[in-house]
């Protein structure tokens, strides 16, 4: 049972305590109720009392590290109730029954960009045994996956061959996906501190008993698979799991959680990469797939990116100078705000009309145009200092520069901050800057 009402403030009728930095213990519980600051903060407390009460207070679902990944952690079902707090990650596929499976490890490195300071590449790397192929056969593909340097999930269920897998792989960070109902002892005993074990089983029933007799020999550090019996089964216990954990607050459930698309639509990339969407949202911790390649990362990656940003601060790029379509010192320059959004759209249709531009960016607190300007974020004072500092003048031989529609007031005061700069007033919306560079450039 979770942490409920007045409970916590038997433990301690101290009150002014200077100790803890509250001004009281009782402000010092409701904080610790509310998940602000943690109980063992304070030094009156037993060290059973504190254990007892941090398992209590932690999050419904548990956080799990896989390397340098975490996993787990999240505390409401919809991002618009609280912000996400462990983004998704992402597995190629390979098993020892594919033909192809070295070129598969070749290419896992094929997608790997940055986009707005975050790096978007193929995290994991998910290492399946087919029962007929023997087991040399798996062992020698698990090395070679480990030599790709991505982390790794072992797909195997023979406890002996997990061993000697998992012998080849120390040092790397593994998901040993391989418990269900029938061996969860013997994988349990090949799970270490630093190998996450992941379980399975023939049903949701059947996966929270097997949970519950893992957790009864100490492990609680498990990814649950939501198996691949059908899309629809998959989905649902995807959706049963996270609601079980988090409405109910029924810890045996409180785990991340394992989807595997390569399994679910095997062979079909595009119906994969629809179901990877679909997980990305609701609500796979870890999302498998054959293969990523920027058709699918592009989108997939976006939706991440979006889903687990915090929607109280705005995504922002970079500021900076950005050449677009191949610009050089003597092509045009343009400016506008460091909002994502507005970046995106604004560079993307410069790039389609193919003219040479130089996209100034500069710190506008992640605000679009408008808000921006009203904050005073993007002024002419802001604009004229960004060249100034970053020497513009002595890098770009152009001395024109394109400004927002949208703030076509700031043409007058900028043209007395930048002596000898042309300011020209572009179109109020992105979409029309196609017609409106090719007509300029003449």
């Amino acid at each position: 049972m979770a942490l409920k009402g007045l409970d916590i403030f038997k433990l301690s009728p101290k009150t002014n305590c200077k100790d803890c930095g509250s001004p009281t213990c009782m402000a010092f519980c409701m904080k610790v109720a509310q998940g602000a600051i943690s109980i063992d903060k304070c030094p009156h407390m037993s060290p059973e009392a504190i254990a007892k009460l941090s398992e209590q207070t932690a999050p419904p679902m548990k956080t799990i590290k896989v390397g340098d990944f975490t996993l787990g952690g999240e505390t409401v079902l919809y991002r618009h109730e609280k912000t996400f707090v462990s983004r998704c990650l992402y597995s190629a596929y390979v098993c020892d029954g594919m033909s192809d499976a070295d070129a598969r490890i070749a290419r896992v490195g094929a997608v790997d960009y940055e986009r707005i300071g975050e790096r978007m590449y193929v995290e994991l790397l998910y290492v399946d045994h087919c029962a007929e192929q023997p087991g040399d056969k798996y062992l020698e593909l698990v090395g070679k996956a480990k030599a790709s340097g991505r982390a790794l999930i072992l797909g195997v269920k023979d406890a002996g061959l997990a061993a000697r897998a998992l012998e080849l792989v120390k040092g790397t960070p593994v998901i040993l996906n391989g418990a269900n109902e029938s061996n969860y002892e013997a994988m349990n005993r090949l799970a270490s501190e630093d190998i996450v074990l992941g379980v399975s089983a023939a049903s949701i029933e059947a996966l929270y008993e097997t949970v519950e007799k893992l957790e009864a020999l100490g492990n609680k550090n498990l990814i649950l698979d939501v198996g691949a019996a059908s899309i629809k089964d998959a989905f649902a216990n995807a959706v049963k799991i996270r609601r079980a954990a988090l409405k109910n607050e029924d810890r045996v459930f409180g785990y991340p959680s394992i989807v595997n698309t390569a399994a679910l639509a095997p062979g079909d990339s595009h119906m994969q990469a629809a179901l990877a969407s679909l997980f990305t949202a609701r609500y796979g911790s870890v999302i498998v797939m054959d293969e990523m390649d920027y058709a699918k990362a592009l989108p997939l990656y976006g939706l991440r990116q979006n889903l687990f940003t915090d929607p109280q601060k705005p995504m922002k790029v970079t500021p900076g100078v950005y050449p677009l379509n191949g610009a050089d010192e003597n092509a045009v320059c343009a400016t506008t705000v460091d909002f994502a959004l507005t970046y995106f759209v604004v560079s993307g249709e410069i790039e389609r009309s193919g003219v040479p531009v130089n996209l100034l960016i500069s710190d506008a607190g992640g605000y679009s145009v408008l808000t921006a300007w009203a904050a005073g974020k993007l002024s002419a004072s802001s604009i004229a200092k960004f060249i100034d500092e970053n020497a513009i003048e002595s890098k770009i031989k152009s001395r024109t520069l394109l400004i927002p529609g949208k703030v076509a007031v700031l043409k007058g005061e900028l043209e007395a901050k930048l002596p000898g700069w042309k300011i020209v007033v572009a179109p109020n919306e992105a979409v029309q800057l196609v017609r409106f560079l090719k007509e300029f450039a003449g």
